[in-house]
């Protein structure tokens, strides 16, 4: 079977992510899990470190019983024509990229890699949920129970 390439910044990661991942190993038997931007951590749009995110990646595939997943930083380059490449250096091997974004899909179509977009589940989106956070209206049960714990001792809400 073939290795899967999941690419996100995961500011946070949600259950619509770990949904997506349980699709991907339905059809791949290994996913490499990209972790984008990650170098950019407490703004608005990328609040959550890199080890933060890692860690919301790693106790959610615990929690639903999802091994052999590996996990990669991927940091950014602000070169669009360049950023494929620069991924493909980062990652190990990948027959298929999937992802929900359509700008990062055709940027990898672009280069000929092969591409299955994921049907985005309506409200579920990394900004929902900060925004959310942001007007303290409930986010929660948006992600798994434990990333709710790593958010809760970021101390992102506090800034907010």
């Amino acid at each position: 079977m073939a290795t899967a390439l999941f690419i996100g910044r995961f500011q946070p990661l949600h259950n619509a992510h770990v949904e997506d991942i349980k699709l991907i190993l339905k059809e791949c038997s290994r996913v490499i899990i990209a972790i984008g931007s990650a170098q950019k951590s407490r703004t608005e749009k990328n609040p959550f470190t890199l080890e933060e995110r890692k860690e919301m990646v790693r106790m959610a595939l615990e929690d639903n019983a999802l091994p052999g997943l590996e996990v990669i930083a991927i940091p950014d380059i602000e070169n669009d024509a360049l950023w494929v490449d620069h991924v493909k250096k980062l990652c190990p091997p990948f027959d298929i990229v999937y992802t929900g974004n359509p700008y990062v899909a055709s940027l990898f179509e672009m280069k000929k890699a092969a591409v299955k977009r994921i049907s985005l589940i309506p409200g579920y989106s990394g900004t929902s949920i900060r925004e959310k956070m942001k007007q303290g209206d409930p986010w929660e049960h948006l992600v798994p129970e434990r990333v709710a714990s790593i958010i809760e001792n970021s101390g992102f809400q506090s800034q907010l």
